[in-house]
């Protein structure tokens, strides 16, 4: 049987937690030396300590930190503006189509992002797909593990991969758990939907059939999207994610990993941690969620409130969509147990979908072993992604 998780990073590491604290503090404008920052530093050093492992104790492959480190694929990016590649620079161009490099600016700042062009489009105007990355993850390496470009070869979609940029963070996390990064027309939101809206206008995408995916920071972000521009993105899809507003700030942000609660004895009763209320999400867009019952990076717990957002959601939009919920349950080709509960509307339409991935860890389920982060045992999210996606009617504009 294949081994069913790629972390490709290491379980456990203090001064590697430790280093990224300090960097994620530094790149909020937060100095950890002195003042009330550095009695945080130090309560969450004897934190790490009392939890360090033994050099004799292996390690499970569900304690890796996505934000700590992991190999990625580099890609050979040309300079400029939408320069095409005309033959594979990397795994994560294994299909036949053309992979461009491009750059988008606005008032928040330029990103870069990458776009897969299929060789031939079966239905014009064609969708869109946007997937947003993990930490320390590439464009090229989120393309070659999740294969969505295979996809998009078979299908005739677009494929953009915003990039986040290392000065924004130093982890190469989204920054979902900012404010600033939580609200329309401003910072990274505003920046991700200029990208899609860029797509639409210049490569003839339909915009009522754009949609948007990420996993871990990525899917964070993805959840934030569907909040702040629901007229851009027709669903959302989530791979071990969280909710929108669980975080405002770093330590939150760890907090809210762990399920509300931080999982290292001595952070519980940090003031930031609890500080803010969790902010409600109101609009009510399509959403399909993965996430493993055994991520000990980000709990499934967020997965779980995930959900519940999207039905409040739901709820406040009326008594004309009601939804009705239906559970089953299987198991992949690899072996992997699953459940599935789905919420439909009153014709019958899924509107939201809940996967419950049992014994799978912090990974894209179906993943490529080419990329970081993937788990092969499946199911498919990227093919049940695009499945959730496609079979919804075209509605609302951009």
């Amino acid at each position: 049987m294949p081994k069913p998780f790629n972390p490709r990073a290491p379980a456990f590491d203090a001064v590697n937690i430790d280093e990224t604290i300090q960097r994620a503090l530094k790149s909020a404008g937060l100095d950890a030396t002195s003042g009330p920052m550095q009695s945080v530093m130090e309560t969450i050093r004897r934190a790490l300590a009392s939890v360090r492992p033994s050099a004799a104790a292996p390690a499970a492959a569900g304690d890796s930190f996505i934000d700590v480190s992991a190999r990625v694929v580099n890609g050979d990016e040309d300079d400029g503006d939408c320069q095409f590649e005309r033959r594979p620079s990397s795994r994560a161009a294994q299909a036949p189509g053309t992979f461009e490099t491009c750059t988008f600016s606005n008032h928040a700042g330029t990103r870069s992002y990458k776009l897969y062009v299929p060789t031939r489009i079966l239905d014009t105007p064609p969708p869109l797909v946007v997937m947003l990355h993990g930490c320390t993850q590439s464009a090229d390496d989120f393309a070659a593990g999740t294969q969505m470009n295979r996809l998009a070869e078979e299908q005739g979609f677009l494929v953009a991969y915003p990039e986040q940029a290392t000065h924004a963070n130093s982890s190469k996390c989204w920054n979902w758990f900012k404010t600033q990064d939580q609200a329309r027309d401003a910072g990274e939101p505003s920046l991700i939907a200029g990208i899609a809206r860029e797509i639409v206008s210049r490569h003839g995408a339909d915009p009522r059939r754009v949609f948007v995916a990420g996993l871990s920071a990525g899917a964070a972000m993805a959840v934030v999207l569907g909040e702040t521009y629901p007229e851009v993105f027709a669903a959302v899809g989530v791979h071990s994610g969280l909710p929108y507003g669980s975080a405002h700030d770093v330590l939150s942000a760890m907090a809210a990993m762990k399920g509300g609660r931080s999982g290292l004895p001595g952070l519980r009763d940090l003031p930031s941690v609890t500080a803010t209320p969790n902010r409600k999400a109101a609009q009510a867009v399509p959403i399909i969620v993965f996430h493993g019952d055994r991520d000990h990076t980000v709990q499934q717990s967020n997965g779980t409130e995930i959900v519940q957002q999207a039905l409040d959601a739901y709820q406040r939009a009326g008594d004309s969509i009601k939804l009705f919920a239906r559970t089953d349950s299987g198991v992949s080709a690899a072996g992997r147990s699953y459940s599935r509960t789905v919420h439909t509307d009153a014709d019958g339409q899924p509107q939201i979908e809940s996967w419950t991935l049992h014994g799978a860890g912090h990974a894209w389920s179906g993943g490529h072993a080419s990329g970081s982060y993937t788990d092969c045992s499946g199911p498919d999210a990227s093919a049940e992604f695009l499945r959730f996606f496609l079979a919804l009617p075209r509605a609302g504009s951009a």
